[in-house]
């Protein structure tokens, strides 16, 4: 056991995490997303909410800071107006102590990001359009 890491972030996703370098980018995604699909490497979190994963996340890695958009959203169809599940992400990203800057991606253009991405993070989130790209940045002296 490790103190201060949340309990939905698993010795797998850590992995990743430490492997991945500056300007890599982690897609965390909800349920419904073809994450097999997509990429070939996949961490499972089954279970577990997408913003529960994402606080986890933002508490060990920092975003990058030399990108206009460090954070990447699907955008939402016509029968979601703005997902409810973004403003608890905007918090969540204020919380942490960065800046919330995101870009919103097509569907399919999110897609076509995420077969690039370093990892795909898979959760059991419901909410639609909950799917979230993070592109990590470097932790500096101080």
């Amino acid at each position: 056991m490790l103190k201060h890491i949340k309990p939905c972030i698993s010795p797998e996703l850590l992995k990743v995490l430490m492997e991945m370098g500056h300007s890599d980018e982690i897609v965390i995604a909800d349920g419904n997303f073809p994450a097999a699909s997509h990429n070939e490497k996949i961490v499972r979190l089954d279970g577990n909410d997408l913003a529960s994963i994402l606080e986890g996340i933002l508490f060990l890695m920092p975003l990058d800071t030399y990108v206009e958009n460090p954070i990447c959203l699907m955008m939402h169809g016509k029968e979601v107006e703005r997902p409810q599940i973004w403003k608890e992400y905007e918090e969540l990203v204020t919380k942490s102590e960065n800046v919330f800057k995101a870009e919103y991606l097509s569907r399919e253009s999110f897609y076509e990001r995420a077969k690039k991405a370093y990892a795909i993070v898979t959760t059991s989130e419901k909410a639609l359009y909950a799917n979230i790209i993070l592109k990590k940045g470097v932790i500096v002296e101080e």
